[in-house]
C-alpha cells in the first residue's frame, strides 16, 4: 500500500480554508477513495507526483485542460518570453489582435472572439447575447452534464441552494422531437449544447436539425466546445461535423492549462458587445484577466503545435490502445459487462457496474482504489499526447491487477472488505453526505 500520510494532512488544513477542500468540486476529495486523495506538487509529460513522493500515470489531465502534456516546452517557453515582458496592461497588447486571428482562422463560421478566463464566463456571456437578440428570456439546455456556474444552469442541478427558479426547459440529446416541445411557443431565447460527449456521437442529421429548428423559431444556437475543441479537433466539434452555431463557446484546452476561455460568433451578433452598434449595447464580456499575456502565448504555442504535429491523432491511438487493453483483460477474467472503457479514443471513460449490472459509485471506488495505489491516477482515461507507450502499459498492467480485485468483489456481491472506507459521491449533490465531514474542533478559551 502507498503512503499518503502527507497528502492526507494538506487536505485536512485545505479543508480548513478552502470550503470543500479544493476550488474545483470535481477536483475534491470526495472523487476519491477516503485518505487516498493525492495533493499534487509536479508534472512532467502524463507523470505527476504527490506530497508523498508517490509517482502516477495521471488521466483526466487537469479536467481535460491539457492535451500536449504538464511542462509542455513549447508552451512554458513562450509563456516565460512573453511574460519578461509584463503580464497585465491598461491598454491592449499586439498579442491580444495575434492571438485573435489565430482563434478565428481555426473555427469555421466564427467572424469574431472575445477571450476570458473560464468556460462559464463565454456560456453565460452567450446566453446574456441571445437574450438581447431575441427579446426572450428562457434557455433551451441539452440533458449534457455541465454548462456554466451560473444560475441559469445551476439552478437546474441537484446543488441549487441560494439560486432563484432558472428560467430554462431541458431537451434530450439526440431527440428532435424533445427540442420541437421546447422550441414551441417561439419564447426561447437560444438551445445550447455540446455538438458530442465522450459516450455519444450525433446521430445522422440531429445536429442539422437542431440548426434549422433554431432558424425556425428564431433561436439561437450554442455549440459547447469546452471538451470537444482541441480534443476531437483543433477546430472544435463543428469543424468535424460541420453545422455552423451563432456562438460558441471553448476553454479547456485551448492554453493547455493556462487559464484562457472564448466566446466567438457572428458578427452581427457579437457587434453588439462593442461600438458598432446603434442597438442598446449588451455587456458581453469585460474581465482584467482576460487579456493577459502568458494565458494567450500559451495559447498561440499551443495553435502552432497542433499546425505542425497532430496531437489529435496520438491521443486517439494511445486511447484506442488503452480501451483495447483494459477491456480484453475484462473479457479474459469474465466481467466484460461489468468493467468496461468507453467513449472516444480521446476521451475515454471507465464503466463500473455492480452484480446487477448497475452503474455503481462503490464498485466504482473500488477500482479507483486499486488504480491509485498501482500508480495510476485518475477519475476517467481522459488521456493527452504525451501519454506514451509505457505510460499506456503501465496503465493496463496496474488495471490487471486492479480487474482482478473488481471480480472478487462481483463474485462476493459487495465491495466489503476490500474497499477501504466510504465511496465517493456525485460532484454536484444536495447534501454533503454521504461524504460528510466531522465538524471541525471548536477552540475553548
Amino acid at each position: 500500500m502507498r503512503d499518503y500520510r502527507r497528502s492526507n494532512d494538506l487536505q485536512a488544513r485545505l479543508h480548513d480554508l478552502v470550503p470543500g477542500g479544493a476550488h474545483t468540486y470535481a477536483r475534491g476529495a470526495d472523487q476519491y477513495p477516503e485518505r487516498m486523495a493525492p495533493i499534487l506538487v509536479r508534472g512532467n509529460g502524463a507523470r505527476v507526483w504527490d506530497a508523498d513522493g508517490n509517482e502516477y500515470v495521471e488521466y483526466g489531465m487537469g479536467l481535460r485542460s491539457v492535451t500536449l502534456g504538464h511542462g509542455f516546452a513549447p508552451v512554458v517557453d513562450a509563456v516565460a518570453r512573453t511574460i519578461a515582458d509584463g503580464v497585465n496592461f491598461s491598454r491592449p497588447t499586439e498579442l491580444e489582435l495575434l492571438a485573435a486571428e489565430d482563434f478565428l482562422s481555426l473555427v469555421p463560421g466564427a467572424d469574431m472572439v472575445k477571450f476570458a478566463k473560464n468556460g462559464s464566463d463565454t456560456t453565460t456571456a452567450a446566453v446574456r447575447l441571445a437574450r438581447a437578440v431575441t427579446g426572450r428570456e428562457t434557455v433551451a439546455i441539452c440533458d449534457q452534464p455541465f454548462f456554466s456556474v451560473d444560475d441559469w444552469f445551476i439552478g437546474v442541478t441537484e446543488m441549487n441552494a441560494g439560486i432563484p427558479p432558472a428560467a430554462t426547459v431541458k431537451f434530450r440529446y439526440n431527440d428532435m422531437e424533445s427540442l420541437e416541445d421546447a422550441l414551441r411557443g417561439d419564447d426561447i431565447a437560444c438551445v445550447i449544447l455540446e455538438q458530442a460527449t465522450a459516450l455519444a456521437d450525433p446521430t445522422p442529421g440531429f445536429l442539422e436539425g437542431v440548426r434549422a429548428l433554431c432558424d425556425r423559431h428564431g433561436t439561437l444556437l450554442i455549440f459547447d466546445e469546452m471538451i470537444t475543441g482541441f480534443r476531437w479537433s483543433a477546430g472544435g466539434a463543428q469543424q468535424l461535423y460541420g453545422v455552423v452555431p451563432d456562438l460558441s463557446c471553448w476553454g479547456k484546452a485551448m492554453a493547455n492549462g493556462f487559464p484562457l476561455s472564448a466566446l466567438a460568433g457572428k458578427r452581427e451578433y457579437m457587434e453588439l458587445g462593442g461600438l458598432r452598434t446603434e442597438a442598446d449595447r449588451v455587456f458581453l464580456l469585460s474581465t482584467t484577466h482576460g487579456p493577459e499575456t502568458a494565458s494567450l502565448a500559451a495559447f498561440r504555442a499551443v495553435v502552432q503545435t497542433y499546425r505542425s504535429s497532430d496531437p489529435v491523432a496520438r491521443m486517439e491511438a494511445a486511447g484506442r490502445r488503452l480501451a483495447a487493453g483494459v477491456n480484453a483483460i475484462a473479457s479474459d477474467l469474465g466481467i466484460a459487462e461489468y468493467l468496461e472503457v468507453a467513449g472516444r479514443p480521446s476521451c475515454l471513460v471507465f464503466l463500473t457496474r455492480d452484480p446487477e449490472g448497475i452503474a455503481s459509485q462503490p464498485f466504482r471506488t473500488l477500482f479507483l482504489q486499486e488504480l491509485l495505489d498501482r500508480g495510476v491516477l485518475g477519475q476517467s482515461f481522459v488521456n493527452s499526447a504525451a501519454h506514451t507507450d509505457a505510460d499506456i502499459d503501465h496503465t493496463i498492467d496496474a488495471c490487471q491487477s486492479a480487474a482482478k480485485t473488481y471480480r472478487k468483489a462481483l463474485e462476493q456481491g459487495t465491495v466489503a472488505g476490500l474497499l477501504a472506507g466510504r465511496p465517493v459521491a456525485p460532484a454536484l449533490r444536495r447534501t454533503a453526505a454521504p461524504r460528510r465531514l466531522a465538524d471541525r474542533p471548536r477552540r475553548v478559551c
